[in-house]
């Protein structure tokens, strides 16, 4: 679980980077891995649920 949560963080704060060098750059590279990198963040967030969801029903 720690794990995870140290995870997860650091890839939210590598997504808040990219964000941080388009403002600063302009270039639209940063954006896109923005995106990228929060776009897994969420999905894996969400699969992580969905299995603690699935161990407490069963």
């Amino acid at each position: 679980m720690l794990i995870f949560r140290w995870l997860a963080s650091l890839l939210i704060l590598a997504s808040l980077l990219c964000f941080a060098f388009y403002l600063g750059t302009g270039r639209s590279q940063y954006k896109r891995l923005g995106f990228l990198l929060f776009k897994w963040t969420v999905i894996a967030a969400l699969a992580f649920f969905a299995v603690l969801f699935a161990g407490r029903i069963a």
